[in-house]
């Protein structure tokens, strides 16, 4: 395992996306913040906070189908401790999408009302969303939209290209790219990000990304891998008492399940890439069941 990630994010492509965001925060009066359910601090881009501290904003823990139902319900508790208003959604299924829009709604309704005691009938809600890319955004966008929606037109004052999407008779959403890079605080944020899939396998090690998955669900979900890879419990103990590094002890177990679903090269080897590809795509498309990778400690 390496210690170092020596991810290039481009930072200049960062710095333009976050001005083009600052600059459209000035016609928004809500963000919505979408994260990954599984990895909701590793997901989150810490500029977010600082750029939209003085605008209201509803967090969406996205993917939350794929989570643990009770690390859910602790992230939940988390966000509303720290007076965050927080929403779990799947936008693949369309679940939490009618919360959301009632919850943009609720959280404006002050604000609507001075704004109609002023004369102004009519205004509608305008909404932002943000997030780093791969996180779900633009399903998000598809369903909340329902694909339909008509442009409502450029408003005066606003450049040609800032769409607005008519979400109901109420709110609008602002279709602009904003998306921010993820920001390695850590090697463990990037690891995390590797593991859901939110940046691309060919980054990182494909095997170096199964490895620490591998060794995260023997500690935390070892059931759900047992299960999955039909694997004897005496066995995986066994190897994992052996007196051998953890390493080997865990590469020893990533070979077992190589071996069970049938990932071996010719003269028997057993494919590193094929076996790790296996246990990632399981784990992203839930046949390992429920499992959040960062929780509250």
């Amino acid at each position: 395992m390496s210690n170092n990630l020596n991810i290039n994010w481009y930072p200049g492509h960062m710095a333009k996306t976050k001005r083009q965001i600052m600059e459209d925060l000035k016609l928004v009066d809500i963000i919505i913040e979408i994260l990954d359910a599984r990895i909701p601090i590793s997901s989150q881009n810490p500029d977010i906070n600082q750029i939209t501290q003085n605008k209201k904003k509803i967090i969406l823990l996205n993917k939350y189908d794929l989570a643990d139902e009770k690390e859910n319900k602790k992230w939940i508790e988390y966000f509303n401790k720290n007076n965050q208003k927080v929403l779990l959604v799947d936008s693949v299924s369309g679940k939490g999408i009618n919360e959301t829009i009632r919850l943009i709604q609720k959280e404006m309704e002050e604000d609507l009302k001075k704004i109609v005691d002023k004369g102004r009938i009519g205004r509608k809600i305008r909404v932002m969303i943000v997030g780093i890319p791969n996180v779900g955004k633009s399903s998000f966008i598809n369903r909340i939209a329902k694909k339909t929606s008509a442009e409502v037109g450029n408003k005066p004052g606003v450049t040609k290209q800032k769409q607005w999407i008519r979400i109901n008779d109420k709110v609008e959403l602002l279709d602009t790219p904003g998306v921010l890079w993820p920001k390695f605080e850590s090697e463990k944020v990037g690891i995390n990000l590797a593991i859901t899939g939110t940046i691309k396998d060919d980054i990182l090690e494909l095997t170096e990304i199964a490895y620490s998955l591998t060794k995260f669900l023997l500690e935390n979900y070892r059931e759900n891998l047992i299960q999955r890879y039909s694997l004897d419990e005496k066995q995986i103990e066994e190897i994992l008492n052996q007196d051998k590094s953890e390493n080997e002890n865990i590469y020893e177990i990533m070979q077992l399940i190589g071996k069970k679903r049938g990932a071996v090269a010719s003269g028997g080897r057993i494919d590193d890439d094929k076996t790790s590809k296996i246990i990632l795509d399981d784990f992203r498309s839930g046949k390992l069941g429920k499992i959040t990778i960062e929780k509250i400690s």
